[in-house]
């Protein structure tokens, strides 16, 4: 006897509610990227990622549209050395810097010739014969339109860390590493140069002046410089500093408030992470000689 009502052949589903299906009509899956942030900043909003999980999404995002141009260090802002300068000459200014790595370049800043590394530095002190030129590692040159996804995946497949940044015409316009593309992501990534303890804010550095975080409150500041800076508008110093220049400044540039001369040590497109500040010396007052006091 045939059975009226024969078995279906198609594979068996899963029955979706009416509430899943009403859900889907009126919440699609997005469609762009924008329409995915929305989805990820609801998710934060709703407690289920944290902050700084929806901050990194954002960074990987932003990574995936900016280009070395966005982020490089600018060509006149460069910490390069120039071969033809003596060690004894240009070592201090490498402890002073404080950098890894460095661009050496000949003649003018347009001839990069190799990337010298700080820790080669070593057999100044530990080696009759000290030749810069045969340490030199091999600079990588890129140009500015490269996107930063793209540039982190060829620093991690070569293992290099710094590439110079070329302009259309072949000029040096600038240096990018590794930890300013990753900075863009996880925002500022510590190093053994910057500060674990909040007392440790502000230290004196080697060259006269303090290592300032820009992370360190108004109030604290005021403490130990003796200022009276106003944390009515910001919190912290590095927010008074960006306020003074109206936008993010760039590193080695300076400004100065009251007495006090402040330079950004490093930074990124988004905010200052560390300070150098000087207090100017206090003016000479010559004595009032006969005329002046005639006058």
């Amino acid at each position: 006897m045939n059975d009226p009502h024969p078995p279906s052949r198609r594979s068996p589903e899963k029955k979706r509610s009416l509430l899943e299906r009403v859900t889907d009509l009126i919440s699609p899956e997005p469609e762009s990227r924008a329409e995915l942030l929305e989805v990820l900043q609801d998710a934060h909003s709703r407690n289920l990622i944290d902050a700084d999980s929806l901050s990194m999404i954002e960074g990987v995002f932003q990574v995936a549209e900016l280009c070395a141009r966005d982020i490089m260090v600018p060509r006149a802002q460069m910490d390069a050395i120039n071969i033809a300068d003596k060690p004894e000459d240009f070592i201090p200014y490498v402890l002073e810097q404080a950098h890894s790595r460095y661009p050496v370049f000949e003649g003018n800043r347009d001839n990069v010739i190799g990337i010298l590394l700080a820790k080669d530095l070593l057999r100044y002190y530990a080696e009759e014969e000290f030749d810069v030129r045969g340490m030199l590692r091999p600079a990588v040159f890129i140009p500015e339109s490269k996107r930063l996804n793209v540039l982190l995946h060829d620093f991690r497949v070569n293992r290099n860390h710094i590439a110079i940044v070329v302009d259309e015409y072949g000029g040096v316009a600038g240096l990018i590493t590794i930890e300013d593309v990753l900075e863009q992501i996880v925002g500022d990534i510590e190093d053994e140069y910057d500060f674990d303890e909040e007392e440790d804010n502000i230290i004196a550095a080697p060259n006269g002046g303090h290592r300032v975080r820009a992370l360190t409150e108004i109030s604290q500041f005021n403490d130990v410089f003796g200022t009276h800076y106003s944390d009515d508008e910001v919190d912290t110093i590095g927010g008074l500093v960006t306020h003074r220049f109206g936008r993010v400044p760039h590193r080695g540039e300076k400004v100065k408030i009251d007495d006090l001369s402040f330079e950004i040590l490093r930074g990124d497109a988004r905010q200052i992470h560390m300070l150098l500040v000087r207090r100017d010396p206090e003016p000479t007052h010559r004595p009032a000689d006969a005329t002046d006091e005639a006058l």
